[in-house]
């Protein structure tokens, strides 16, 4: 029988599930809403039914090997989450061995990030290469370090945390309790709040005025500047801006190939892809200008599922 695993990303709004074979079909894949399960049990319950029942659709052609999950804040050496603020409950969730019991399968858990990273070297543009760094744009903004062909984890399983360097001294207020974070500026919620200080702080007209804070998002933003809107090109190049810094002191510190930047926000496109390609360049030791690609991610649909899945066979199941 042919090998199939179960992907499973988890975020603060919806948990998504799906499988992936060794070759990197998504032959299905679906999802709840995370917060429906306040109580951590159940929720690890409800993802195990979910996944067994539709599983049974495919029994009879596939061999279930094991399930990957990303989540923020995962400890891929502890196999708990730990201290994700996104996430409704408590602060230390042992996942993996809940759902290793449920499932009666190995479990491979990681950080978000860091599974999109391995999704990205199996699946995607990075097949191939041994030194590249992937940053999600999402909610918040993660990073997956690959270094000699290996993701990066650190002594404690917490490298890559790129969303919470500090660039601004007393700057915006950040979830982790710090000021100034990256992330805060740098993400699909970083951007809004930019946009929300360019709208009280220009006089200009904008469509986005008409938007109240809490429907904006970076789908509106990108649309509202592929229109020509000019408070939300500025939106973007800001962004871009510090985000292109950020990345060229990373770079002076990896040396990697190339930067993936994947996320809600990274489907904006040029908006953020040339900026960001921009001031990176711009700010990059000379030993390293030029030699350096900057992309978006060519996985374009699940690419939690399946950088998630991509734990499982990576782990040689």
């Amino acid at each position: 029988m042919q090998k199939l695993a179960v992907g499973i990303d988890i975020g603060g709004t919806n948990t998504v599930y799906g499988f992936v074979t060794e070759a990197g079909v998504c032959l299905f894949h679906s999802s709840f809403y995370t917060p429906n399960y306040p109580i951590f049990e159940n929720f690890v319950r409800e993802l195990s039914l979910h996944i067994r029942s539709n599983f049974s659709a495919f029994s009879d052609q596939y061999e279930l090997v094991g399930a990957g999950v990303g989540a923020p804040n995962a400890n891929s050496l502890t196999g708990c989450i730990e201290h994700a603020v996104n996430l409704p409950w408590d602060k230390h969730l042992p996942l993996a061995k809940l759902l290793e019991d449920h499932l009666q399968l190995p479990v491979i858990l990681s950080n978000d990030a860091n599974a999109a990273a391995l999704g990205e070297m199996y699946y995607g543009g990075a097949k191939g290469m041994t030194n590249f760094i992937l940053v999600t744009l999402g909610t918040g903004l993660g990073c997956g370090i690959v270094m000699d062909g290996r993701i990066y984890i650190g002594n404690e399983g917490y490298a890559g945390e790129m969303g919470h360097i500090i660039i601004r001294d007393q700057g915006r207020s950040c979830s982790c309790g710090r000021k100034g974070c990256l992330e805060t500026y740098v993400s699909a919620t970083g951007i809004k709040r930019t946009v929300s200080k360019f709208l009280a702080k220009y006089d200009e007209k904008s469509v986005l005025r008409d938007i109240p804070y809490n429907k904006i998002s970076a789908k509106k933003l990108a649309i509202a500047a592929y229109g020509g809107d000019k408070l939300a090109i500025e939106s973007f190049e800001y962004t871009g801006r510090l985000l292109g810094k950020a990345l060229a002191n990373i770079a002076a510190m990896n040396n990697p190939e190339a930067i993936f930047l994947s996320g809600g926000l990274a489907r904006a496109g040029d908006l953020i892809l040339k900026p960001t390609y921009y001031h990176m360049e711009e700010n990059l030791l000379s030993v390293l200008k030029g030699k350096m690609k900057l992309e978006l991610s060519s996985i374009e649909t699940n690419a939690g599922v399946m950088g998630s899945a991509a734990l499982v066979f990576a782990n040689g199941h």
